[in-house]
């Protein structure tokens, strides 16, 4: 029988603001000097005076879990709903805020509404950052009936338009049976992003789902497993991002999930982890809490 385990790190302490990409500046063009103002193409599509503001949507602030359950319970679940993580403390999260609040005021408010724009403090609401796997801010993640349909790392709102434009186009009404891949990042930057993530913290696990919702049986067991020890540990759950999914699979040289990592050093999968620990079962005593 397993013990209930340490809660999760902190996001600060996982991902502490020396170590987190806040440039924001991964996704962006290198020449785009207005990147904190929405492409003056959006505002031309429907000009500010004839607009009716009353009727359109925002970029609604989410501050507690329970708020968030009861917003995401009025949601239908063929509703887009669209999750922006940010920091207080990361300089491109404020232009991205007004960037959000700006797309958000392009589309109609409807009742029932037919696209939600969430605002998510990620430090505040550490459990609803980790289900998604965000590891960075700014992060905005696309969701439909509670399945991810793509995430979008950076300040980038031309990338999170395109997103909104494929996701709510007349054939978008329907959830791909996995979820859509992120635009492709460039090798240098998946390996720079993937190098960040393995040593983000001592203990890393990279799994199908979350603690709380495991998405395979052996996920769910490794999890089990740190718990039964008592080990202080974070995860990213690979399902909510492709680049990541297939690239640390290869960066690895590990073809499968889930995956401990101690030190930025891959130990191994569920199996080699059972016989770590069977062999020195000392194995996890340095990375344990006290209960």
């Amino acid at each position: 029988m397993t013990t209930a385990g340490p809660p999760l790190r902190d996001i600060s302490a996982v991902y502490p603001k020396r170590d987190i990409d806040t440039s924001g500046k991964r996704d962006r063009p290198e020449d785009s000097s207005s990147c904190h103002l929405i492409p003056l193409s959006w505002a031309r599509e429907t000009p500010l005076h004839t607009r009716d503001l009353g009727t359109m949507s925002t970029l609604t602030e989410i501050t507690s879990n329970a708020e968030f359950s009861s917003h995401m319970a009025t949601i239908s679940p063929s509703a887009l709903v669209v999750l922006y993580f940010y920091t207080p403390w990361t300089a491109f999260c404020t232009p991205m805020s007004a960037d959000l609040s700006a797309l958000a005021s392009q589309y109609p408010a409807t009742a029932p509404p037919t696209i939600s724009f969430v605002s998510i403090n990620a430090e505040e609401l550490l459990d609803i950052a980790k289900e998604y796997g965000v590891s960075a801010a700014p992060w905005v993640v696309c969701l439909r009936s509670g399945q991810v349909l793509g995430s979008i790392r950076g300040s980038d709102p031309t990338r999170v338009r395109n997103a909104l434009d494929r996701h709510t186009g007349a054939n978008a009404t329907a959830v791909p049976a996995a979820p859509a891949a992120t635009a492709k990042l460039s090798k240098e930057a998946l390996v720079a992003r993937l190098t960040e993530l393995v040593n983000a913290t001592p203990v890393m696990v990279f799994m199908k789902g979350t603690p709380k919702s495991p998405q395979c049986c052996f996920s769910r067991r490794l999890v089990g497993i740190l718990r039964e020890h008592n080990v202080d540990y974070d995860f990213f759950n690979v399902l909510a991002d492709e680049d990541v999914r297939q690239g640390l699979k290869e960066f690895a040289d590990w073809p499968t999930y889930p995956q401990l990592w101690v030190d930025g050093e891959l130990v191994g999968g569920l199996d080699i982890v059972r016989e770590e620990i069977s062999a020195n079962p000392k194995f996890t005593r340095q990375y344990s809490v006290s209960k």
